[in-house]
């Protein structure tokens, strides 16, 4: 009797073990089904939202890139701040911000590296002007060939945006806390008006210095700030404190006010990503986070150059090129390229130019250096 009680015992543990596995099994399914259909619904999503872009399909074999430079597992884009009131975004445009963002896809890492637009660097034609006029002679295409030729890197794909598109956005994530001088104020409020009118953006005067949580306008007029100490150095800095704070408020925002940027946005920006490069890119999109950023060049002067006008000079373009590589893409080996080599003697040629083997520049209080007289 005590035989056949076992017996039923047993039997019994062994039913409900197999309903529990069984409800295990179902468990894992469900969660499986579902975290597939949140990808589905994602890449579905993605795809829904492509066409708002302005794309810009660019011809692999159009893009030039160095001999013997490939940087592998990363993804290096060109972005672009056009200084167009009505929107256009191709050529006969001026590229006022030129920033070079590398994306490391094992850790996530962003890092940037923002180009002086007043760089002297070298033209499709081999001529030398400053960085800005190849985006306005021959649009994001001749732009990214001449970041690739003068600075050794490996772009492929760009994504240009003009102000307008950065007032909307950053008043739908509700504005950027920013620490503004008292000397940046009185130039804020000088140029508020111009931005908010081109932006259709209401204009909100500052009181005085202090943090503020900017809106769009206000922001974006902090951004294009040049006109004080620092120049267009520090007005790099700005735009990239802005971006930092976009970035920080766009990871924890929710999906209803993402989609209201899709909507707004995207709209107004061109960009090359295909619809797959974008899909990849956005599956990585937890564990970004944004690294060091420079100035390009790092060590510089300023001078006039011909009828170009007021130009600033890489002490040393080869040394500045070998700087800027550390900061994007940091313990990875680099050699400059003869091409580098070759612009950087003659950018020396043309300018007089050079660097002292011994060469102590002057701190510029953001990360670099400038040559005194």
């Amino acid at each position: 009797m005590a035989n056949n009680n076992q017996k039923k015992l047993k039997a019994a543990q062994a039913v409900r073990a197999r309903k529990k596995r069984r409800r295990r099994r179902r468990v894992f399914i469900l969660v499986f089904e579902v975290l597939i259909l949140s990808l589905l619904m994602g890449t579905v999503y993605v795809m829904a939202k492509y066409n708002k872009f302005q794309t810009v399909s660019i011809n692999e074999e159009d893009i030039q890139i160095n001999e013997g430079v490939k940087r592998e597992g990363y993804t290096t884009v060109a972005l672009f701040g056009g200084d167009s009131r009505e929107g256009q975004l191709e050529e006969g445009t001026h590229a006022d911000t030129i920033i070079v963002a590398s994306i490391n896809h094992d850790t996530g890492e962003i890092r940037m590296v923002s180009v002086y637009r007043d760089t002297l660097l070298q033209q499709e034609d081999k001529t030398y002007d400053k960085a800005n006029s190849a985006y306005f002679v021959g649009g994001p295409e001749e732009a990214i060939n001449m970041l690739n030729r003068n600075l050794d890197l490996d772009i492929r794909d760009y994504v240009t945006v003009d102000f307008k598109a950065l007032v909307d956005a950053i008043d739908l994530l509700g504005g950027v806390e920013i620490e503004v001088t008292e000397e940046e104020v009185p130039m804020l409020n000088d140029y508020l008006a111009e931005t908010a009118k081109a932006a259709g953006a209401r204009c909100n005067y500052l009181e005085g210095p202090g943090v503020y949580n900017l809106d769009g306008a206000q922001a974006v007029t902090y951004a294009r700030l040049r006109k004080l100490e620092g120049g267009d150095f520090k007005r790099t800095t700005r735009q990239r404190a802005v971006i930092e704070e976009m970035f920080e408020k766009a990871m924890s925002t929710n999906i209803g006010t993402i989609n209201q940027i899709v909507d707004t946005v995207f709209p107004q920006v061109s960009t090359s990503f295909s619809l797959s490069e974008l899909i990849g890119l956005a599956a990585d999109m937890n564990k970004y986070e944004l690294g060091d950023s420079a100035g390009f060049p790092v060590d510089k002067t300023s001078m006039m150059f011909g009828n170009i006008g007021s130009i600033v000079v890489p002490v040393g373009h080869a040394e500045n090129v070998e700087q800027i590589h550390e900061v994007l893409y940091p313990n990875e080996p680099y050699m400059v390229s003869e091409t580098v080599q070759f612009i950087s003697d003659e950018i020396t040629y043309l300018t007089g130019v050079r660097r002292p083997t011994d060469y102590q520049g002057i701190d510029d209080g953001m990360g670099g250096t400038y040559l005194g007289s």
